[in-house]
């Protein structure tokens, strides 16, 4: 009993995301990875050394899927996407607004994380772009409410945590 549901819902939070890829054998390998959804285009972080960029260069076919759930609230979301992915240079600009979507402000970001892994000017940094063939969405939040409730709803962004 598919559900459709706009994609933005899912996309707006920061959520992981699986980036299915295929090796040069044909095995298939998945990745998790923090994403950003700018202009339709999905986004997602990697590096020169990333065994995912090594293979979306050598077969940019790829997969991602996106699944927002919540058991006690009884939500579960997901979104697929499928097409062709691209390894593009960092964008330092785009890099910092998406480590914002997950780590918040510049100023709470933890100054050890930001230096030594993230790496905003690292060189070598890369960014995975894939412009969707085909999305798919399915609310299946009815699992503890049947049918009636398939669609709940659900604010775009999580409230902010002021304590």
């Amino acid at each position: 009993m598919p559900t459709a549901f706009d994609p933005v819902q899912v996309l707006s939070r920061p959520l992981m995301a699986n980036l299915a890829t295929v090796t040069a054998s044909g095995e298939p390998r998945n990745a998790p990875v923090w994403f950003a959804w700018e202009e339709a285009v999905l986004w997602m972080l990697s590096d020169v050394s990333s065994s995912s960029a090594a293979r979306v260069a050598a077969n940019p076919h790829v997969a991602v899927e996106i699944v927002d759930y919540d058991n006690t609230a009884g939500l579960l979301r997901h979104l697929g996407m499928r097409g062709r992915a691209t390894v593009e240079p960092m964008d330092p600009a785009l890099f910092r607004r998406l480590l914002r979507r997950y780590l918040g402000a510049e100023e709470t970001q933890n100054p050890w994380f930001i230096q030594n892994i993230a790496r905003v000017e690292d060189p070598d940094g890369r960014l995975i772009r894939l412009v969707p063939d085909s999305v798919f969405t399915n609310d299946v939040s009815y699992f503890r409410t049947g049918p009636e409730l398939a669609s709940l709803p659900r604010e775009s962004t999580p409230p902010e945590d002021n304590s």
